[in-house]
């Protein structure tokens, strides 16, 4: 049986961005930072595309922490060097972080912020 499933979280790299169609469909890209500790320290900038998002996704700013579930999906398309393709995550779903309004703290940043530390520090 083949599955084509993913689950990813990180940031936002910069605001989404936002394209409308003739059609009045909606397009968002976003790029989202996932960083990782092991086998090395590195972090990836991973391509997602949201067809019709809705509105409290296009007005994030850069740095917003987001889950996102989608598929892995290559595209291609033709320049004048020849060929291209990449590979994004088309998403099913995309849910902001939330936000604590009591202190403006991300409310999963987990325990470092109760200790008055930035959990983002750590990563």
């Amino acid at each position: 049986m083949d599955f084509n499933l993913v689950v990813l979280a990180g940031r936002l790299a910069v605001a989404p961005e936002l394209r409308c169609f003739e059609s009045g469909t909606r397009l968002a890209r976003l790029l989202v930072t996932v960083r990782s500790q092991s086998p090395r320290r590195r972090v990836d900038v991973v391509p997602v595309t949201l067809w019709d998002p809705p509105e409290e996704i296009e007005e994030l700013p850069p740095g917003t922490g987001v889950c996102v579930a989608g598929m892995v999906q290559r595209r291609f398309w033709a320049v004048a060097e020849g060929r291209r393709s990449r590979l994004e995550i088309v998403a099913h779903h995309v849910q902001p972080e939330e936000l604590d309004t009591s202190d403006g703290q991300a409310a999963d940043e987990g325990p470092a912020a109760a200790k008055g530390g930035d959990a983002r520090a750590s990563n």
